[in-house]
């Protein structure tokens, strides 16, 4: 069980502004440098390393040395649910703050980006919509969804490789992500990393450099209709 001193250091290690853009970044379920989140901290390389030092020991931070580097990455599915169920929550506070945040206005952000590893914005709910509409995912508790026999079928027809998401026993098959920007849950977990990597395989969706937003192609555009019966507009 969790105790409230423990609650209480995971919140102070996620409340401080410079590590909180840190870990919006690696939202990306990309590895950064140390470099790269002190450059979007706007703090010295100093500040940066102790920072990244007490998220690491907060189990917030995974962190790889690759020759001269060192690399950090969220270190689980969960800190990422955590984090974006948090900007939902940000999103509820008066303005000024909250609204005029950079992140908040980004209209490319809120149409389709990734949550750490899966979909997210209005396509990642589009996809979630039509998956719920068709029958293939239901609700399963408050926290879950359930892939039905339909939904597997339809998942692996789509070339979705749900027999490893559902061999990913270090994290939950299919996870409710409450949506920052939409509002409402987006499917996550090993399923929803799944789906993800099924539009970027086969070039439905194309990851943007250095930036967690995501651009829906032409084909993406098509498939998104054709197959799950949805459509989305900028």
């Amino acid at each position: 069980m969790t105790t409230i001193n423990a609650l209480s250091e995971v919140a102070a290690l996620m409340g401080d502004p410079a590590r909180a853009s840190m870990l919006s970044l690696l939202m990306d379920g990309r590895a950064h440098t140390a470099s790269e989140l002190a450059l979007t901290a706007g703090v010295t390389a100093q500040t940066a390393s102790g920072h990244l030092s007490r998220m690491v020991d907060g189990n917030l931070l995974a962190a790889r040395a690759q020759g001269r580097n060192r690399f950090y990455r969220l270190a689980s599915s969960d800190v990422a649910h955590a984090i974006e169920s948090l900007m939902a929550l940000a999103g509820t506070r008066a303005p000024p703050v909250s609204m005029h945040a950079a992140w908040r206005r980004d209209p490319d952000l809120r149409f389709c980006r990734t949550c750490y590893d899966h979909l997210a914005g209005q396509v990642g709910i589009a996809v979630t919509d039509a998956l719920t509409k068709a029958g293939h995912i239901e609700p399963k508790g408050p926290r879950d969804w359930k892939l039905t026999e339909s939904g597997d079928l339809f998942c692996q027809r789509m070339g979705v490789d749900v027999p490893a998401a559902r061999r990913a026993g270090n994290r939950h098959f299919a996870r409710q992500c409450l949506d920052w920007s939409e509002r409402r849950p987006h499917i996550s977990g090993a399923l929803g990393a799944a789906i993800a990597d099924t539009f970027f395989r086969r070039g439905w969706a194309e990851k943007l450099r250095r930036s967690r937003t995501v651009r829906l192609t032409d084909s993406g555009r098509r498939a998104l209709q054709r197959d799950f019966g949805a459509t989305v507009q900028v």
